[in-house]
């Protein structure tokens, strides 16, 4: 005869085994899901400063500052497995002291439930836009790509970018005095 122990270990472990199979099914429906959406990012009143950046050190390093106008459509990115989406505006561009850069400039958390539909305009930066240097000065290559990342309810993290970035060049003078 089984003891009660036995008995509640038995139907722990049978309990326990059938969740993680069910939580794996359920991550396995949405894996393959394509997450990409279509994007439209545009900036404007691009100034650009060499200040010092006391945080690190009292080297002047280049600063810049944009306004941006950003649109689109996330509600096909949730399904049944989303529990939020974890959206940042990035800028990447590359210099002589670097081969990549990649500057974070705003984020966003959407959850389930919130308007999905994203449409900002004249949008101020949430975060500086610090350069190790003068690498931003006349520089016209600098790409803003909005990228996501998915938090599920079970499974992996993945990170997706939008279709659609925008290009823009800076200035090749510095502005001087206070503006933006």
């Amino acid at each position: 005869m089984h003891t009660f122990l036995s008995r509640v270990n038995a139907v722990s472990a049978f309990s326990l085994s059938t969740l993680a199979a069910l939580t794996f099914l359920c991550f396995a429906s949405t894996f393959f899901i394509n997450y990409k959406a279509p994007v439209t990012i545009t900036a404007a009143n691009i100034v650009l400063k060499n200040v010092p950046e006391y945080a690190v050190s009292r080297e002047k390093n280049d600063l810049g500052a944009l306004r941006f106008d950003l649109s689109s459509d996330l509600t096909p990115l949730f399904n049944w497995n989303t529990k939020q989406l974890f959206l940042y505006l990035t800028a990447e561009y590359e210099t002589p002291n670097n081969k990549i850069n990649q500057v974070v400039l705003w984020d966003k958390i959407i959850k389930r439930g919130d308007a999905s539909v994203i449409n900002l305009k004249n949008q101020h930066l949430k975060y500086y836009f610090w350069d190790d240097g003068n690498g931003l000065l006349g520089h016209n290559n600098v790409s803003l790509t909005l990228s996501w990342n998915i938090i599920p309810i079970a499974g992996t993290l993945p990170t997706w970018s939008g279709t659609g970035s925008y290009k823009l060049a800076f200035p090749s003078e510095y502005t001087l005095g206070r503006s933006y």
